[in-house]
């Protein structure tokens, strides 16, 4: 699985070690291998096109569970959160090339440089946030060099200085980067590195902002990158009870937080946080069908914008972002197993076959 043509559609979900959500309280220890595998061939038996194995601070390694993910599945391919800065770039390199090799080419890389001081701290890394990109664009240098170099390198940068580097494993084809990230300092690397570029579930306004300024960034690299749209879709048969059911996911998620004696969420640190709380400040249900509520009642943290309705109208609502230049949909549930099984048996038939039936009206015309 290398690089996707520019307008081929994609799409990922999340496959995590054990049960959590906002508003679902985790259970058992922090992997469970039998619900890791249910997960993942759920996603892969639903049409999925990729999995995200998310990367924190104190969560179980990413490269590992991926391995583990590749053994009880055939195909779906694998995007791997990677912390920049914690594993030296040349042993990083070979760690994805070497896994890729074994998967048969089913890797790619999401790079995260964190956006929240306070995780970073937990394994030592006290870099302001540009020093953190400026890391990760040498980083990533030193990636795309050891995996298509056939030569040693020298590398010298302010973060890292390499002497003769080299890896004897390559990739099956290129390594796809995913990257995020909305500050000036993330947009630069961005420019430079991103083959798709990652957003979080923002207004139609936002994001075809978002993409023009990463579309100016990348220009002078000489380079095109594909756009990926993270959501949480909230489905039931109709409008109405998938209404209904947003609402009750968000009094579960503040039900949660009292209990674990979170109060009124922090102020984030990361520019993605703030323009989805930017959203939400402009109301709980904006565009056709985004809901933001649980973005705010969680500082938006993360990924936490839903979009809400019938599978048809969530796939209508889908195809308005790919209006916007969104090739790739990095979807996944508050009930994640449940929802991967909804999203692979509903949603994703209903989005393939409207754009299908868009392209055949257009040959048409």
């Amino acid at each position: 699985m290398s690089l996707l043509p520019p307008d081929a559609t994609e799409f990922i979900g999340f496959v995590a070690p054990h049960e959590v959500s906002e508003s679902r309280a985790p259970r058992g220890p922090s992997i469970e291998p039998d619900y890791l595998r249910l997960l993942a061939q759920a996603h892969e038996r639903g049409g999925f096109d990729r999995v995200l194995v998310a990367f924190y601070a104190t969560a179980p390694d990413p490269l590992l569970i991926a391995a583990e993910i590749a053994h009880v599945t055939q195909r779906i391919g694998l995007m791997i959160a990677h912390r920049t800065g914690f594993t030296a770039p040349t042993v990083a390199a070979r760690q994805f090339a070497t896994l890729d090799r074994l998967t048969g080419g089913r890797v790619a890389i999401h790079a995260i440089s964190g956006g929240d001081d306070r995780d970073l701290a937990r394994d030592g890394d006290h870099l302001t946030k540009d020093e953190r990109y400026a890391r990760t664009r040498e980083f990533l240098d030193i990636l795309r060099l050891s995996w298509t170099s056939d030569v040693p390198f020298d590398f010298t940068g302010a973060h890292y200085r390499i002497a003769g580097g080299f890896s004897e494993v390559k990739p099956v084809k290129a390594i796809p980067v995913y990257f995020g990230g909305a500050s000036t300092a993330a947009l630069a690397v961005a420019g430079r590195h991103a083959d798709t570029y990652a957003l979080w579930g923002e207004t139609h306004a936002q994001v075809r902002e978002l993409i023009g300024r990463v579309r100016a960034a990348a220009a002078p690299h000489g380079r095109v990158p594909r756009f990926s749209l993270s959501l949480r879709p909230i489905l039931a048969e109709t409008e109405e009870r998938a209404w209904a059911r947003a609402e009750d996911i968000l009094v579960e998620t503040r039900r949660l937080r009292a209990v674990r004696g979170l109060g009124p969420a922090a102020t984030p640190q990361n520019e993605g946080s703030r323009r989805l709380l930017a959203a939400a400040a402009e109301g709980p249900r904006l565009d056709k069908r985004l809901y933001t509520a649980i973005a705010a009642e969680t500082g938006a943290s993360g990924n936490s914008t839903a979009l809400v309705g019938t599978p048809e109208q969530v796939a209508d609502a889908l195809l308005d972002y790919h209006d916007l230049g969104v090739r790739t949909f990095l979807i996944r549930g508050f009930d994640p197993l449940e929802d991967a099984i909804q999203y692979g048996r509903d949603l994703l038939p209903a989005f393939k076959h409207r754009l299908a039936r868009r392209g055949t009206e257009a040959e048409a015309a």
